[in-house]
């Protein structure tokens, strides 16, 4: 396949733009230091992953193998029962938290969902897919939700299974819900049918390490979790992980013979190299190697916020995050370090390719934005 030149003027001119967008990137939660052009050969392949990864399928151009071993390797992080778990690489965390609902649903039809204002804008859409009843719960001013609100909204309706969408890093100030003190709720209140699910999109990949240890896995009582993979570990595409607990999967399971296979995902056809992304790193890091990118990038979130502060911006972060709070910069500032904003904040992620380097570039072009409209 040869392009006109033309053409490939056209992809070397995104390519170079792309490397100068990647230099001032620290607005979103993607992490750029990885390098996965090993697995270039494999673009040759339709790697097509339908169908259960855990079953056998007609169609042998796949990377269930792989994906296996990357589901059972989160599953141990996320201290799943031992044979009383299922999951699978998704497309992202959008698609694991509609799978958790869509879970919470088929357990409980007359259930209803509490999440809270801090949660991702796509958690409202979900819930229109599945036609859920919902309702939203406020939130703390570090973006935690608030336990006394959501305890008192189930309290009065507790003749109804409550499915709880807890976040486990907020999409903007990276606060996370506690699923022990969440199921204390449902203990006290006496309520024994009820679904919890987490939203660790971000945090999943590296929760199992933080110091204070966040409540958010299986051992502390959830029922699912989704994490995606072109965040902490970079991934190249969109993707992610999905994991429940195996009796939730078996009510929504039944085979197809077409694909000779047992349906149990949300898309019949999945990006099978997505799972081969994940094991590759996986593989190429080991834990040892996620912990010291985990640790290297708190360090510099703690620079982050000590440098800013010491310039006379308020800036804040969660216990344990890598997302540094600071109020909204000149438009100039965030267009050009594309920072998400919302409310009058911002965040600077401090994913592992950030460096202190770059924080005090940006804070540089703060400080000289602030002079001139002054």
């Amino acid at each position: 396949m040869q392009l006109p030149r033309p053409d490939q003027m056209q992809l070397d001119q995104f390519l170079h733009s792309l490397e100068q967008a990647a230099e001032t990137e620290v607005g979103y939660p993607g992490a750029l230091d990885l390098d996965y052009r090993a697995l270039a050969p494999f673009l040759r392949y339709c790697l097509n992953n339908i169908g259960d990864p855990f079953g056998e399928t007609s169609y042998r151009l796949n990377s269930h193998a792989f994906e296996r071993e990357v589901v059972t390797f989160y599953a141990g992080l996320t201290e799943a029962p031992e044979d009383g778990w299922w999951g699978y690489v998704s497309n992202g965390g959008t698609e694991g938290n509609l799978y958790g609902l869509y879970l919470a649903r088929e357990r409980y039809p007359d259930g209803i969902a509490y999440f809270s204002q801090d949660s991702h804008y796509s958690v409202a859409k979900n819930l229109r897919f599945l036609n859920m009843r919902h309702i939203m719960i406020r939130s703390q001013p570090h973006g935690e939700i608030d336990y006394e609100d959501l305890r008192e909204t189930i309290r009065i309706r507790r003749d109804v299974p409550p499915i709880v969408f807890a976040n486990i890093g907020t999409t903007m100030k990276e606060a996370r819900d506690d699923i022990t003190r969440i199921r204390g709720i449902m203990e006290d209140l006496a309520i024994e049918q009820y679904y919890i699910h987490s939203d660790a999109a971000l945090c999943g990949g590296y929760a199992a390490w933080l110091e204070p240890r966040p409540n958010w896995n299986f051992a502390d009582g959830t029922d699912s979790i989704a994490i995606s993979g072109h965040k902490f570990l970079g991934a190249p595409v969109p993707c992610g992980i999905v994991l429940a607990r195996r009796e939730h999967v078996e009510r929504i399971s039944h085979a197809v013979a077409y694909i000779g296979s047992v349906d149990t995902t949300i898309s019949g056809s999945r990006n099978g190299l997505a799972s081969l992304i994940f094991w590759y790193a996986i593989r190429a890091l080991g834990e040892d190697g996620m912990k010291q990118r985990l640790h290297a990038a708190l360090e510099v979130a703690a620079y982050a916020e000590d440098r800013f502060r010491t310039a006379g911006i308020d800036a804040w972060r969660n216990p344990a995050a890598l997302s540094v709070i600071i109020p909204q910069p000149a438009p100039e500032v965030c267009t050009k370090w594309q920072l998400a904003s919302s409310d009058g904040i911002s965040h600077v992620m401090c994913m592992p390719h950030v460096t202190r380097e770059r924080i005090d570039s940006l804070l540089r072009d703060i400080e000289t934005a602030r002079d001139h409209a002054a």
